[in-house]
């Protein structure tokens, strides 16, 4: 199965119409929503008019940008940020000073998605991937048994093999709590490097995740573009909801 996901839903009005004009021509499959951002309102009302399956976007390093959050949620969030932006590898370690941070905003994250939506996340994701630092998936606060997002899939020589480890590593682990797909891929590396065949090839007989992010026109361009339609034809197409319990182990 294939999923196609659209990251961003609600962030703005333009990523939000972006990826409605690919769902609704039948492009993507299901949309990552992001909560207290400036189209989150509008976006939640869109995506229940259309019937969209919704997942959360979990944002732990950017400002939310709807008024009305809280202030300590405000404040939070940005000690988020000032420690996930402080160097690359920041998102590798635990920080046990920032728990209740990091609790609080997931919690209120949730909570207003069930708000919004009526309804919970069909999966989790990450505003840059953030839903896999060390501080996320060490703290338990996402409960075990939800659809997550896994690491990125490559192929030996593509990076170090100390990068394939440490993704690997943390894939094992999370696969032993959580339903990943067997493999997750990003549309635009994949047309960059000529890999979209090999992700297409996979998804006949694997659970596959191909990330989008329709408000770049390059991507929206070959979501619709009859070369893509022609590809669909040929897969089974579905969404997180459609997930089965067994797909959640692998160590790819």
């Amino acid at each position: 199965m294939l999923i196609i996901n659209a990251d961003d839903w609600g962030r703005s009005a333009n990523e939000t119409d972006a990826a409605l004009k690919c769902f609704e021509a039948g492009r993507i499959t299901s949309v990552s929503a992001m909560v207290f951002m400036a189209d989150s309102d509008r976006a939640a009302e869109l995506a229940k008019r259309h019937a969209i399956d919704v997942g959360l976007h979990l944002n732990f390093d950017e400002l939310f940008t709807q008024n009305g959050h809280s202030a300590i949620l405000g404040e939070y969030q940005r000690k988020l940020i000032r420690f996930l932006k402080r160097n690359r590898y920041s998102q590798l370690l635990y920080n046990p000073f920032l728990k209740k941070a990091f609790s609080y905003s997931y919690q209120a994250q949730v909570e207003e998605f069930h708000r919004l939506f009526a309804r919970p996340p069909s999966h989790i994701d990450g505003h840059h991937h953030m839903h896999l630092c060390a501080n996320a998936i060490f703290s338990g606060a996402i409960p075990a048994g939800t659809r997550l997002r896994r690491n990125f899939s490559f192929w030996p020589g593509e990076k170090s093999i100390l990068n394939r480890a440490y993704r690997a590593l943390v894939d094992r682990w999370v696969g032993r709590r959580y339903r990943l797909t067997d493999y997750f891929f990003d549309l635009t590396q994949c047309l960059q490097e000529n890999k979209l065949s090999r992700a297409v090839a996979l998804a006949r007989t694997n659970s596959v995740e191909l990330m989008t992010h329709p408000v770049d026109k390059r991507e929206a361009g070959y979501l619709m573009s009859d070369e893509f339609y022609a590809t669909l034809q040929h897969l089974n197409i579905g969404s997180y909801a459609m997930l089965e319990p067994a797909a959640a182990s692998s160590d790819r």
